[in-house]
């Protein structure tokens, strides 16, 4: 679903965009291709410019609690210089690539929640309107599939996903935000941890994984969280056996666990930065990976799964919701 309007910078007469991308989800740091069609208005224009902004709407933290925002995460200039004459119409072809940190918006076809969005601005003769917004589909690379996959056949079920205004530190995060897909625990881990929160933050070259454990407190200690982070390659992804390394993560995550309470009980501190542990880890080809997966647990609607209640609006809803929020917010998050 499109927005299509006249262009109200511009006036009574001015052209109108429709901006139409290439069906189906586009993989982080893949081409997003598509047309971007103007219709002439009641007399001549001379087009300035045709932009693309990658926008999210994310979550951030502030003194009164946590609220949205909308951020401009990309933006490219796909066309201009041109006159559009009255009446006509003119379509320009783009192919722009995707950032490697873009959020996954879903898998095997399902939502999971994260609303992300391309809007179109024309600049006619010194006036700017940003008058096109369309839903922005996103997959999983490979590496992130299998890693979720694992997951669902270690038994955690998904829960929810977000996207936090902020950095993590320590790591090479490029975006102002990241996303966090929060799983429920496996049975043979849910003693040890309420739910692990998982964050890909992928580059050409590889991928960082960081996992965070929001930890069950003991008798004699509060909970805390703990944060393990890993990489992993793009390549050798079907020799890779990702329940075993995925499963080796989530050890240490408990581990860990159990370190900082014995160093809290002896009234020592955590480790790391404030308490969160954080450790790296390289993987090596193992043996491919088999049996149900998360995707099963997705398409099944089980274990927690919360697409269906926060995620299960059909994209029709999704883009209006984000094009009523993104109407109110224009200013938020984006540079001139």
């Amino acid at each position: 679903m499109v927005f299509k309007r006249l262009l109200g910078s511009i006036g009574v007469g001015g052209p109108t965009v429709d901006t139409i991308l290439t069906p189906g989800a586009t993989p982080p740091g893949a081409t997003l291709s598509g047309q971007v069609h103007l219709q002439g208005g009641s007399s001549d224009f001379d087009i300035d410019h045709i932009t693309l902004e990658l926008v999210a709407r994310v979550e951030a933290e502030h003194e009164e609690g946590e609220g949205h925002g909308v951020v401009v995460f990309d933006r490219f200039v796909v066309g201009g210089g041109f006159r559009l004459v009255a009446g006509a119409e003119h379509s320009v072809p783009f192919s722009v690539t995707l950032p490697w940190e873009t959020p996954i918006t879903e898998l095997h076809g399902q939502g999971l929640g994260i609303v992300l969005g391309v809007r179109t601005e024309l600049s006619v003769a010194g006036a700017k309107d940003k008058g096109d917004l369309d839903q922005l589909t996103v997959g999983p690379l490979p590496a992130q599939e299998a890693i979720l996959e694992a997951f669902g056949q270690l038994g955690f079920g998904f829960k929810s996903a977000d996207l936090e205004y902020g950095r993590i530190g320590g790591t090479g995060q490029q975006l102002p935000f990241y996303q966090e897909i929060e799983l429920t625990p496996a049975p043979q881990y849910a003693h040890a941890v309420n739910e692990i929160e998982v964050t890909f933050l992928a580059t050409p070259g590889g991928m960082e994984v960081v996992l965070e454990a929001d930890k069950r407190g003991g008798l004699f200690s509060g909970g805390h969280d703990a944060v393990t982070r890993f990489t992993v390659g793009h390549d050798g992804i079907h020799h890779q056996d990702w329940n075993a390394l995925v499963d080796g993560w989530v050890r240490q995550l408990v581990e860990h666990r159990s370190a900082y309470d014995a160093q809290a009980s002896d009234g020592h501190g955590g480790y790391g930065h404030g308490g969160h542990y954080e450790d790296h880890h390289q993987h090596h080809d193992g043996h491919q990976r088999s049996g149900p997966g998360m995707g099963t647990v997705v398409a099944a609607g089980a274990a927690g799964l919360a697409v269906g209640v926060v995620g299960g609006m059909v994209a029709a809803e999704v883009v209006d919701e984000v094009g009523d929020f993104f109407e109110g917010d224009e200013d938020e998050g984006g540079e001139d």
